[in-house]
């Protein structure tokens, strides 16, 4: 029998709120940062990995699971989430092989949390944390993401059955 493999493609971006709260990336607290904006906890990263999972299982989009507009995930937390998409995407026999995270900004330095964020990552898809890779660049001064204006994260996921 043959594995069948998909990847997927995630992409999420939000502002930083000048109301506060905490800056949560990957399910990691980056303590002394302002927080995001968003309708959840506004993880950035989390969110692109949920829809690059959706995405490689053809189940759809963030939105369409977790309305913004649905006060169930007021403040939900992002990690809890990515947990219930793994049980999505396993309900047709996939499993997650891995994940790739890039993420834009110009602060906060993102390289001390990388393998914090990795194991909460793998933790809510049940994979290695070594199956998980986070890294970061800015976007050297250019548009809203370069202003410091606010986060954006690419994420790749691949999955199989088989």
């Amino acid at each position: 029998m043959s594995t069948e493999r998909r990847v997927g493609i995630g992409y999420d971006a939000h502002r930083f709120s000048d109301a506060g709260g905490a800056l949560v990336l990957g399910g990691v607290q980056i303590p002394g940062e302002r927080g995001l904006e968003g309708h959840s906890d506004a993880d950035a990263v989390t969110h692109a990995v949920i829809d690059a999972l959706l995405g490689a299982a053809g189940l759809g989009d963030i939105g369409e699971h977790f309305p913004d507009d649905d006060p169930n995930f007021a403040g939900a937390d992002s990690i809890g989430l990515l947990e219930r998409v793994r049980v999505l995407v396993a309900e047709p026999g996939w499993r997650v092989v891995n994940m790739d995270v890039s993420v834009i900004a110009e602060r906060p330095r993102v390289a001390p949390y990388r393998d914090q964020m990795a194991r909460r990552l793998a933790g809510a898809t049940a994979i290695d944390p070594a199956c998980v890779n986070v890294k970061a660049t800015t976007n050297e001064g250019m548009g809203s993401i370069g202003r410091g204006e606010g986060i954006a994260v690419l994420a790749v996921a691949q999955i199989e059955r088989g």
